[in-house]
């Protein structure tokens, strides 16, 4: 799962497609790359999209309108030139996804399976609202556009646009194309992280909501696969890497504005619990030592560590699901009590096997409520 605006930048790019006027250098630096006064295709392909888009959704009522409070209160903070000329607007798309997009006008979608996982907490909500608030006003859609154009040009071949790594057949070194564009989009996602953590720091939403909001979507994927070169997002991981120099920036911001956070209009941080890179070492004949190794932030009472194996071609999502709503009766898992002494705190699983086919193995966190915090894959387990 990913939050992210792809999904309505391909309906874009097929008009964005149709104009063919802009010359870039298919290696600038993003850093460089802005979006010319006189560039206007991308709101104007917004607004001719706008009905259509609006057609789909609805507006955030009932259970939803907690998000819609949030929304207004990081569209406040927005300073007047950024905030110019945007039609802001919250919307709900009721398909049961976990994801988030944006138009370049301001609108911002938010599909109900993501909206239903943040509920009724403003935090997490800001998360989210945040990252794509600063995709529109960094205009991070043009900006691709321009870098695609420029990879284009620049290789004298046609891309189709909007469908990543998508070449036509006069491509003379595709696989470098798409690495150049996947390492752009990762590039710009970081930065819409960036400017979010400070936006929702300074409306009043502890930045440590982000890397909960992060492991929760990391928890409800059944995705185990190596992250690839060629996504168009990075992983949880790698966010969470890059954004640790920006947490402190913005806690302070936060605790400048709101040295008592529960006053805050997101309340006290959230619990942070994860596993970081778990250590298997095999004792004997079908036998494993896992350490884990928990990262553990404003964590008041104790989390339950859950050590899951499954067989090699199960798939772990009803397992998320029934730990979540605390009917799971699988007698695969081990669990420990951890109140996390110390902001690194390990714990060690002495694991055997005894079935003759492979299995694998993932570390769960659970809150005092027994909800799901985070997920970590083990290392596949050799018979």
């Amino acid at each position: 799962m990913r939050i992210n605006g792809c999904r309505w930048l391909a309906l874009f790019s097929v008009f964005l497609f149709l104009s063919s006027s802009i010359v870039g250098d298919a290696q600038q630096a993003l850093a460089t790359l802005e979006v010319p006064e006189k560039f206007s295709l991308d709101h104007k392909t917004a607004a001719r999209l706008r009905p259509e888009l609006l057609a789909q959704s609805s507006a955030p009522t009932g259970r939803y309108a907690i998000g819609l409070r949030v929304f207004e209160k990081l569209v406040q903070q927005l300073q007047a030139p950024q905030a110019k000329g945007y039609s802001w607007q919250l919307r709900i798309v009721k398909d049961g996804q976990i994801n988030a997009s944006s138009s370049p006008d301001g609108t911002i979608f938010v599909e109900s399976g993501l909206a239903d996982l943040a509920d009724n907490t403003a935090g997490l909500w800001a998360s989210v609202l945040s990252h794509e608030i600063s995709h529109v006003v960094r205009r991070d859609w043009a900006r691709r556009y321009l870098y695609e154009e420029s990879l284009r040009q620049g290789t004298g071949a046609d891309l189709v646009l909007g469908e990543p790594g998508l070449l036509s057949g006069g491509w003379k070194d595709p696989k470098a194309a798409s690495l150049d564009l996947a390492k752009f989009c990762r590039q710009l996602e970081m930065e819409a992280d960036l400017e979010g953590l400070m936006l929702m720091a300074r409306a009043g939403y502890h930045p440590d909501f982000v890397p909960a909001l992060h492991h929760l979507l990391h928890a409800q994927s059944a995705d185990r696969s190596v992250p690839s070169i060629l996504a168009m997002h990075p992983c949880w991981e790698e966010r969470d890497r890059e954004l640790d120099r920006a947490f402190i920036a913005a806690s302070i911001e936060f605790e400048h504005r709101w040295p008592e956070p529960y006053a805050s209009p997101g309340g006290n941080p959230p619990i942070v619990v994860f596993a970081e890179r778990l250590n298997v070492k095999k004792t004997g004949v079908k036998k494993w030592e896992i350490r884990v190794p928990l990262r553990c932030q404003n964590l008041a009472g104790a989390v339950e560590v859950v050590l899951q194996t499954y067989a090699a071609n199960s798939d772990s999502r009803n397992h998320v699901q029934e730990l979540d709503s605390g009917t799971s009766t699988s007698e695969n898992g081990k669990r420990q009590l951890t109140g996390c002494t110390s902001p690194r705190t390990t714990i060690t699983f002495a694991l055997s096997n005894d079935s003759p086919k492979e299995q694998w193995a993932e570390v769960f966190v659970l809150d005092g409520q027994g909800q799901v915090l985070s997920r970590m894959a083990v290392a596949k387990l050799q018979p």
